[in-house]
């Protein structure tokens, strides 16, 4: 894949486990702290295969900002997602607008 392709996908790749690791454990709530820590950091070992090699290539072709705008941007979106199906959560209007809001922030660091 070409190196403006593939950092886009191992960093959704990437967020999926990260946003795992990060808010999982809050759909098991009874489970010690030390498990939850434990499995959260045996999680993101895997986001990291991930994402160090997503902006090693992407650094080719995007810089260091737009590497970071990109995989927040993404975060944003895989976590809504998240939020809604396993922690049934819902997303309000100002949730989503705050969400649009940093997104045209994101697009500022595009223009260039």
């Amino acid at each position: 894949m070409a190196p403006y392709i593939l950092p886009v996908v191992l960093l959704i790749a990437s967020n999926v486990f990260m946003t795992f690791a990060w808010y999982g454990h809050l759909g098991h709530k009874a489970a010690p702290l030390w498990a939850a820590v434990m499995v959260s950091w045996g999680i993101a070992f895997f986001e990291y295969w991930l994402a160090v090699p997503a902006n090693r290539i992407g650094h080719q072709v995007y810089s260091a900002a737009q590497l970071k705008t990109m995989q927040e941007v993404i975060t944003l979106v895989i976590f809504a997602g998240f939020s809604a199906w396993w922690l049934k959560e819902e997303i309000t209007w100002n949730t989503a607008a705050g969400f649009v809001l940093i997104a045209c922030g994101a697009a500022l660091v595009f223009r260039g």
